[in-house]
Order: structure tokens, then sequence, then C-alpha cells
């Protein structure tokens, strides 16, 4: 399965990946909600900043479903996002690379949808 996680661009969390400063991606939400149960290990995940197209593609080494807050601090190593949450989602990434940018189409999946997740990236890719 292919995703796009969709980053914020004032931290430069793309640029973090590409140089291998990031290596894990996570999200956190009241609800599960993608990728809660959505991706595995294997899985491509394409990133983009709001906005701008999609720039570079990693691979899922490993993934943690969590609902203790503590332990997923404790293997995140940060409490910034934790506040309020209910979920964890912990990607561990592995070969990330930049790609020729392109644009992809988020029709269906809702204008606040920040990780969509695609059979395969060539369904939402725009030519």
């Amino acid at each position: 399965m292919d995703h796009v996680a969709i980053m914020n661009p004032r931290l430069k969390l793309v640029d973090k990946i590409l140089s291998g400063e990031k290596k894990i991606e996570s999200r956190w939400s009241k609800n599960k909600s993608a990728p809660w149960g959505k991706v595995s290990a294997g899985d491509k995940i394409y990133f983009k900043d709001a906005g701008k197209p999609v720039t570079a593609m990693a691979e899922v080494e490993n993934v943690k479903e969590l609902t203790d807050m503590n332990k997923a601090i404790e293997i995140f190593g940060s409490d910034e996002w934790a506040t309020g949450k209910n979920y964890c989602v912990l990607v561990f990434l592995k070969r990330p690379e930049w790609v020729v940018p392109f644009r992809i189409n988020k029709k269906g999946f809702g204008s606040a949808a920040a990780w969509l997740c695609v059979e395969s990236i060539a369904k939402i890719r725009v030519q």
C-alpha cells in the first residue's frame, strides 16, 4: 500500500526525513484515524509539505500503534504532540529518497486530511 503524509512546511520535516535526521513519523490523535490500522512494514510513504507537491518517499521499516501515551512518549522521545491524544502511530522509516516533484489529487479524502492511504500512488498522482 502507498501513503501520502502531508507535513507542516514551517517545521521543515521533509528536509529532516531526507537528511536522515528524522527517522520516525508520528501521528497522534484523539480517535483512531489514518494511519492507525492502515500502515505496515514494506509500505511506501510519500511526503509533501502542505500546499506543495510530493518531494520525498521512504519505506516503512516498522510500525507501533500505541494507546499508552506514556509509552509512546518514551519511544518517540517527546511529549510535544501527546496532550489530549488517545492514540499514537509511530512509523519507523528507512531508505528516504528525493523524488521528482509531482502533485496529487486529494478529492474524496477531505480537505483537512493529513494522511492518505491508497492502493497505488498512481491512482492519485496528477500528470
